[in-house]
């Protein structure tokens, strides 16, 4: 029985074959466990620091509307490509070191783009702390279910929170360190010493693990875009990110547009964001005691329709039970990272179906937002582009009602080389 769920087995655990091949210590677990919330915390920062202090770090470097505009789209980029290296470095390295690597890279970029001195410099330095980012998005659902295949919703929580809370964290601090100092590169910078924390568990934690990863188990990326499980977590993963990217880089912008002032405004946008960390305290846990998670589907989804039906009718009249539905459809973010976990039953089937469904996702993810403002700018007025998210939400319910059922990634791949 497995200890906190009170369910016989749990659900998208590793098989007893793969929990006998390593038996780490307590101490050994709570400094993973220390180091996975860690690294997560990090996994942000070089992204929602820059936005509050865009306008200082443009003209402080002289950089270009292009240049600006290319800083903006690095993060999808970068998610997107480094994402779907992710499983080949570990094939090669072993996650352990992977996520070293990476936290090394994110530390490198954050430190070192504080004292770029030209835009070029700055762009390259940021892509370098993404890359880092990019593979710990990848590799920290692979860790959580290699090493703690019993508590897979109590270590999904942990990170997710973490992850929420180092967005939040990036967004908030950035601007009142930049104006007690007058200095934006040392705003931008001080979050290398995240980085630096981070690491120390899991340089610490080197001495136990391999330095090359297990080929044999390894999924390739081919092979798991050949499931429909695969193309459901790409496609689930890349909607529910196109209607977050939406919602963070316009919502503020649409209220004001409807009578709202900006500090309003921006405090109606920051309780959206806030409302991630209760949901990341609450969500994997639920997720993991259920075999099918359709039920969680469909309640983003009603969520999510219920606030933007909403802003469709009277924004500014119940502004703050809108901005609380569409908080809670976003947990379908939180949803698409647990079930990489719970749709596998190995650590490597969770690396490969995190960085396909991240990787080319995220890539998806990135059009939201340049849609949205299009149709914006071509209408004239929020209803189409509030429409393109009530389709996008109409895509992602289709898509997770599949995704949602108990089934795994391992048996899908079996089943296709059975036929041949």
């Amino acid at each position: 029985m497995s200890a906190g769920t009170g369910h016989h087995e749990p659900v998208g655990t590793e098989p007893p074959a793969a929990r006998q091949t390593s038996a780490p210590t307590r101490w050994a677990l709570l400094l993973i466990g220390a180091g996975i919330a860690l690294a997560a915390l990090n996994l942000r920062t070089a992204i929602t620091s820059v936005g509050p202090v865009l306008d200082e770090v443009t003209g402080g470097l002289g950089m270009s509307g292009a240049g600006a505009g290319l800083l903006t789209t690095l993060p999808v980029l970068c998610f997107a490509l480094f994402g779907g290296l992710t499983p080949v470095l570990s094939r090669r390295l072993g996650d352990h070191h992977v996520l070293v690597y990476a936290l090394l890279a994110l530390t490198l970029g954050l430190s070192a783009r504080a004292v770029a001195p030209e835009p070029w410099m700055f762009l390259a330095l940021s892509a370098v702390a993404l890359s880092g980012g990019a593979i710990g998005n990848v590799i920290l659902p692979a860790l959580v279910k290699q090493h703690f295949p019993h508590r897979v919703g109590l270590m999904t929580t942990v990170y997710t929170t973490a992850l929420a809370a180092g967005t939040a964290i990036a967004a908030a601090a950035t601007v009142p360190v930049e104006q007690s100092t007058g200095e934006w590169r040392l705003a931008l910078g001080m979050y290398a010493l995240f980085g630096v924390v981070a690491a120390l568990p899991w340089l610490a934690s080197l001495r136990h693990s391999s330095r090359g990863g297990n080929g044999k188990d390894t999924l390739g990326f081919t092979q798991v875009l050949r499931t429909g499980i695969g193309w459901q977590a790409v496609v689930y993963f890349g909607t529910q990110s196109s209607i977050a990217y939406i919602m963070f880089g316009w919502y503020a912008q649409m209220l004001r547009d409807q009578g709202m002032d900006a500090s309003g405004a921006g405090v109606a946008l920051a309780y959206l964001t806030t409302l991630g960390i209760p949901i990341s305290l609450i969500l994997p846990g639920l997720l993991t005691r259920t075999r099918d998670q359709r039920v969680f589907v469909v309640l983003f989804a009603v969520a999510y329709l219920a606030g933007v039906a909403g802003l469709w009718i009277s924004p500014l009249d119940g502004v703050w039970i809108w901005t609380t539905l569409v908080g809670i459809g976003m947990g379908s973010f939180v949803f698409a990272l647990t079930i990489f976990a719970l749709r596998t039953r190995t650590s490597a089937g969770t690396a490969a179906l995190s960085a396909a469904g991240q990787s080319l996702g995220y890539l998806m993810g990135g059009a939201g937002p340049f849609l949205f403002g299009f149709l914006h700018d071509l209408t004239d007025s929020w209803h189409a582009p509030l429409l393109l998210v009530a389709g996008l939400v109409a895509i992602n319910l289709g898509v997770g009602l599949l995704l949602g059922r108990n089934r795994y990634l391992e048996d899908a791949v079996e089943a296709r080389q059975a036929r041949g």
